[in-house]
C-alpha cells in the first residue's frame, strides 16, 4: 500500500478502492481545505506546496536558508523565521496547513514562499485545480493581495522571477540597477535619463512585468517590462509635472497612479489589466504640493495618505475596484508619511514632522487610534517594509541619523528607536524573494544598502556594486 494512503486517511481524505492511486496533491488539498483555503485559493495554496515539498509532510531543506535554518513539512514553514511553529506542529500535514493559513493572511499574502515569488508554482496549477477538482468541495475564495511598493526618490520591487530591480533619482535623470541573481549581488548602474530630480514609483502589471513612473515639477514619464524580468521600454510621456507619486495595483491587477501638484491630487488609471490608461482625474482635493503614499486594505481596497506641512489627508476606496471616497482629515501636516500593513491585515500610518515620528494605526477595518508619539528623527524621510514573520519594521533618515523601529511581535507594539547609520536625504525598503528586508538609502555621496542577516542582525551599509549611483542634494 502506499504510504500516502494513510497520511490522506489520517487528514480525513475518501481515498475510494484504489488507496495506491492517490496523488500527493490530494493531501495538500484536503488539509488546505480544513485550514480554510477555497476555491482558486485552494489551487494556489496547493500549487505552492507542490512547488515547496512536493506535497510530503516529512520534506526539509537547509540549502540556500540564510540565516542556517530548515524549511519544514507541506508548506516548508521555516524554523528560524517562524519559530513559533515547532517541529511536531511543522511536520504534522493538518497543522503545517493551519500555520500555512495564518501566515499566508488566509491566502492573500504569499510573498513570504520564494517559490511563488519566481513563479515555481505556476508550473504545478495543473495538478493542483485536478486535486481540488477531485476534492469536489471548491466553494469560493480570496485572491491574493498585491500590495504597494515604497515611493520617492529611489524605489525596488521584485521582477517575476523574484529579482530585485532599484531606481534612483538623479539630478541628470533616473538610474537603475538590478540583482543578477534571487537574493543576490548586484549589477552596476546605468543612467537611463528621464525626469531629473525626480520623485518615483514602481507597480507590477497583470502579467508581472514592472512598470515605473517618475515625475518632477516640469514633466512626468513612464517606462516598462517589454516582458516579465525582461528589458524595458524608453521613456514615454505620462502627463505634466507634479510634486510626488504613488502607484498601487488593483484587486483585478489595473494599475492605479497617484500624483500630487499645486492643485490638489489627480490620478490615472488602466483601463484594463495589461492596458491603455486612462486621462488624468481630480480627486476632489488633496493637500497641494504633498507627499503621497498608497497601501491596501485587508479586503482589496486601495487607500491613499497625503501630507504636506500643514495637512494630512486620507483617500480610500469605497467598494474593491471601484470608487472613491472624499478626501478626509488624518491629522496634522508633516515632512512625510511611510504606511504598512500588519500580519492581520491592519493599517500602521507613520509620520514625520518637527518634534518626531508619530503613529497611527487601524483599530478594525473602519476605525482607527489617535496619534502616538514613537520619538525618533526630527523631518525625517520614512519607510517601511515586514520582516519575513510578519513584523512591521520602520526605518528614518533625516540630515544627521538613520534610525530604526520593529514590532516586538506579530501585530504588536515597537521597540524604542536604535541607530542605523548616519544622515541622508532618502530611505526606502523592499524586501528580497527569501523575505529579508533590504533597505536603500541616498545622501550625496550616493545610493548604499544594508539587507538582514537575521530577525535583529543587519549588514553594514554598502554600495551596490562598484560604483555609488547618483547623489542627492
Amino acid at each position: 500500500m502506499s504510504v500516502l494512503a494513510p497520511l490522506l486517511a489520517a487528514a480525513g481524505l475518501v481515498i475510494g478502492a484504489s488507496p495506491a492511486q492517490a496523488d500527493a496533491s490530494d493531501l495538500c488539498a484536503q488539509v488546505g481545505y480544513n485550514a480554510g483555503w477555497r476555491g482558486e485559493a485552494l489551487e494556489l495554496a496547493v500549487a505552492v506546496a507542490l512547488a515547496e515539498s512536493s506535497c510530503n509532510p516529512s520534506a526539509s531543506n537547509t540549502t540556500g536558508n540564510s540565516p542556517a535554518s530548515t524549511d519544514r513539512g507541506l508548506w516548508q514553514i521555516n524554523n528560524y523565521w517562524h519559530a513559533e511553529v515547532d517541529d511536531a506542529c511543522a511536520y504534522d500535514a493538518q497543522c503545517n496547513a493551519n500555520e500555512a493559513f495564518r501566515i499566508s493572511n488566509q491566502g492573500k499574502n504569499w510573498q513570504p514562499w520564494s517559490t511563488y515569488v519566481m513563479g515555481h508554482h505556476r508550473r504545478h496549477m495543473d495538478v493542483a485545480r485536478a486535486a481540488v477538482a477531485r476534492l469536489g468541495r471548491p466553494g469560493p475564495g480570496p485572491a491574493p493581495l498585491v500590495y504597494p511598493q515604497e515611493s520617492g526618490r529611489v524605489v525596488s520591487a521584485r521582477s517575476a522571477d523574484g529579482r530585485l530591480e532599484v531606481f534612483a533619482a538623479g539630478a541628470d535623470g533616473v538610474h537603475h540597477a538590478w540583482q543578477t541573481q534571487v537574493n543576490g549581488g548586484w549589477s552596476e548602474w546605468e543612467r537611463l535619463g528621464g525626469p531629473g530630480n525626480g520623485q518615483l514609483a514602481i507597480a507590477s502589471n497583470a502579467d508581472g512585468r514592472l512598470e515605473a513612473f517618475a515625475i518632477n515639477g516640469d514633466i512626468a514619464q513612464h517606462r516598462y517590462q517589454l516582458s516579465p524580468s525582461g528589458a524595458w521600454s524608453d521613456w514615454e510621456e505620462f502627463g505634466t509635472g507634479g510634486s510626488s507619486v504613488a502607484a498601487g495595483v488593483n484587486a483585478d491587477g489595473r494599475i492605479e497612479v497617484f500624483a500630487s501638484g499645486p492643485k490638489g491630487v489627480f490620478h490615472r488609471y488602466q483601463d484594463a489589466p495589461n492596458g491603455g490608461w486612462s486621462t488624468w482625474e481630480p480627486t476632489g482635493g488633496g493637500p497641494e504640493g504633498s507627499r503621497v503614499k498608497m497601501e491596501k486594505a485587508v479586503d482589496g481596497r486601495l487607500e491613499v495618505f497625503a501630507l504636506n506641512g500643514s495637512t494630512f489627508q486620507h483617500l480610500y476606496q469605497t467598494a474593491v475596484n471601484g470608487g472613491w471616497s472624499q478626501w478626509e482629515d488624518f491629522g496634522g501636516g508633516g515632512h512625510d508619511v511611510t504606511v504598512d500593513h500588519n500580519a492581520d491585515g491592519r493599517l500602521e500610518v507613520f509620520a514625520s514632522g518637527p518634534v518626531g515620528v508619530f503613529h497611527r494605526y487601524q483599530t478594525s477595518p473602519t476605525s482607527w487610534s489617535g496619534w502616538e508619539p514613537t520619538h525618533g528623527p526630527a523631518n525625517s524621510r520614512l519607510t517601511s517594509d515586514r520582516s519575513p514573520d510578519g513584523r512591521v519594521e520602520v526605518f528614518a533618515v533625516n540630515g544627521d541619523a538613520a534610525m530604526h523601529i520593529w514590532q516586538k511581535g506579530v501585530n504588536a507594539s515597537y521597540a524604542d528607536w536604535d541607530t542605523f547609520g548616519t544622515g541622508g536625504t532618502e530611505i526606502s525598503a523592499t524586501a528580497n524573494a527569501d523575505g529579508r528586508i533590504e533597505v536603500f538609502g541616498m545622501s550625496q555621496a550616493g545610493v548604499h544598502h544594508r539587507w538582514q542577516t537575521g530577525f535583529s542582525t543587519w549588514s553594514e551599509w554598502a554600495w551596490l556594486n562598484s560604483t555609488s549611483g547618483p547623489p542627492t542634494k
